[in-house]
């Protein structure tokens, strides 16, 4: 049997927001592609270098991820396709810090709470594994993210660093309590 896809409007249906799980790899590996083709810019890989990682590689990533107090990915579910992810891993030179990577909302869902709920979901995961800072570093000039994450009480700290991947951007940091 089939399921139809749900005829509301993404604003008016919810996603369950959930740790990964290892069954989760197809799907994640859908949306990763989906993130990179509808924001190059937001991430640190490019889509042909996604695409030709074999699905043995999400598999193993998202088994790593699902578990454990490191590195945590987080996704938005509505029961079907992923819709919303966001990942979280400790700062290597702080240890009350959880890092949050990967932030990302299918264009349809986008401004239906799901942002909350996908940051929500990583910083109860950062809180638990004692971590109590959360960080996130943004592309200089993306104001709509900019914007959304000061509503979510993320504050500028002034640092600016260049973008790892492409030299002509910058990268500018924020940070709020877990």
């Amino acid at each position: 049997m089939t399921s139809e896809p749900d005829p509301r409007p993404a604003s008016a249906q919810r996603a369950r927001v959930r740790r990964v799980q290892p069954a989760d790899a197809a799907r994640m590996r859908a949306l990763r592609l989906e993130m990179l083709a509808d924001a190059p810019l937001a991430f640190l890989e490019t889509i042909a270098d996604a695409a030709a990682r074999p699905h043995t590689d999400y598999a193993a990533r998202i088994a790593y991820t699902s578990a454990g107090i490191t590195d945590a990915q987080f996704v938005a579910d509505p029961s079907g396709r992923l819709v919303g992810h966001a990942g979280g891993t400790v700062a290597p030179d702080e240890p009350g810090l959880t890092v949050i990577f990967a932030v990302y909302i299918t264009p349809s869902w986008r401004g239906s709470g799901l942002l909350p709920d996908l940051i929500d979901a990583v910083a109860g995961w950062s809180r638990a594994c004692g971590r109590p800072e959360l960080m996130l570093e943004v592309v200089v000039g993306n104001e709509r993210a900019y914007r959304a994450y000061r509503r979510l009480g993320f504050i500028d700290t002034g640092l600016r660093l260049p973008h790892p991947t492409i030299p002509t951007l910058t990268e500018l940091q924020m940070r709020r309590p877990a």
